[in-house]
């Protein structure tokens, strides 16, 4: 039975600490700590899986799939405003 988080078994992170992508804020030496972790992300070929998977399970914290949780927070935003927009052009046909 596959799950939403069968691709961490190839995952660059997975001997890596946990802590390095779930770090407090998003500034001063948290920010380094997101630049350290995304660096991680660059060298993994579940990339794009992972953040799949942080965007379907609604991942509120940390770094996935290369991304912080503002970096995230904005794909959805933008989204969202495009499945808007989309729709509202579809109404008006």
């Amino acid at each position: 039975m596959s799950t939403a988080f069968d691709w961490r078994a190839k995952a660059a992170c997975r001997d890596k600490d946990p802590e390095l992508f779930f770090p407090v804020g998003n500034t001063g030496a948290a920010y380094q700590q997101i630049e350290e972790a995304k660096a991680v992300c660059r060298t993994c070929k579940v990339i794009d899986a992972c953040l799949k998977c942080a965007l379907d399970t609604n991942q509120d914290y940390g770094v996935w799939g290369g991304l912080s949780e503002d970096e995230r927070r904005a794909l959805k935003r933008r989204a969202m405003r495009a499945r808007r927009s989309q729709s509202m052009q579809v109404q008006h046909i």
